[in-house]
């Protein structure tokens, strides 16, 4: 009997741990949302004068519309999806195709081309900008949309590796079989392995998703016009030498939110499955 309460208590010490450190975490990941919602809800006065987290008088939705309109956050709209579209849409085609190359196809190089890939992953994403930025100004590729496109379709190697650890798990019997009954390689891949690829497709695209959509650097770098500006770089029109508008920018931030929201409501059961499968592969 004793050792029983002894193994309950025991029981119930842990379980009121794990949920203890899941509360805490889970409280300071959410804070800084908390403190932008509100924030975003003060005027320029209210927010001087009061701390971040003390909840305004009155709630200044206003801040919501100037930060939408000034920032001209429906062109940087258009502009992600303009960029997200094209760059998601190359990036899975050329990441699957050269897995499938790289999986299905043993030739001299090939353990060579596998090691150079995995080496890129080591280099510094700064420090390659130098060159990058030569090449792109030589090409006439700068302050150009398509430019920017471009660029962020190049090689994707987490997507690669993701390709080629799920092909890993598909028979080469099936492509054997199609070959037989005369398909292509283009045909093998386009109507047998990539269908099949669905859970790394996936991942791959919420990888580089996130990744294309917050990405800032190189879009303030190669993005210098104000009609070419994305959701990322829009939030920056608040900022000067005077001053920052924080509670603009917290308005903005929310509104940028909003799509990535209502495309994980929309879609959860495909990511969670991608993230799931992903995860146990290889």
């Amino acid at each position: 009997m004793m050792i029983e309460n002894k193994a309950r208590r025991a029981s119930i010490i842990q379980t009121s741990l794990k949920y203890f450190i899941l509360i805490f975490f889970a409280f300071w990941t959410i804070l800084p949302l908390i403190s932008c919602i509100i924030t975003s809800l003060k005027n320029a006065d209210e927010y001087q004068s009061t701390s971040v987290m003390v909840l305004p008088k009155i709630l200044y939705f206003k801040n919501f519309l100037e930060a939408f309109n000034l920032a001209n956050m429906g062109r940087a709209f258009f502009n992600s999806f303009v960029v997200l579209v094209f760059v998601l849409a190359g990036s899975i085609l050329i990441s699957s195709q050269l897995a499938y190359i790289l999986n299905r196809f043993r030739f001299p190089g090939n353990t060579l081309i596998r090691r150079l890939f995995l080496f890129a992953t080591l280099l510094p994403g700064v420090a390659m900008q130098v060159s990058v930025y030569s090449i792109m100004g030589k090409l006439g590729l700068i302050n150009h949309l398509y430019g920017y496109i471009i660029m962020m379709m190049g090689t994707d190697v987490i997507s690669i590796y993701i390709f080629i650890q799920f092909m890993e798990n598909i028979s080469v019997s099936l492509d054997e079989s199609a070959i037989i009954d005369g398909a292509s390689y283009f045909k093998i891949y386009w109507t047998i392995i990539l269908p099949l690829l669905k859970p790394a497709t996936v991942t791959s695209l919420i990888l580089k998703g996130v990744g294309c959509y917050n990405e800032y650097y190189c879009a303030n770098l190669y993005l210098q016009d104000m009609k070419l500006r994305t959701v990322a770089i829009s939030l920056y029109t608040f900022t000067g030498p005077l001053g920052s508008k924080y509670n603009l920018i917290c308005a903005g931030v929310i509104i940028s939110m909003i799509p990535a929201f209502i495309v994980f409501i929309l879609c959860q059961k495909q990511i969670y499955s991608g993230i799931t499968s992903g995860a146990v592969k290889g």
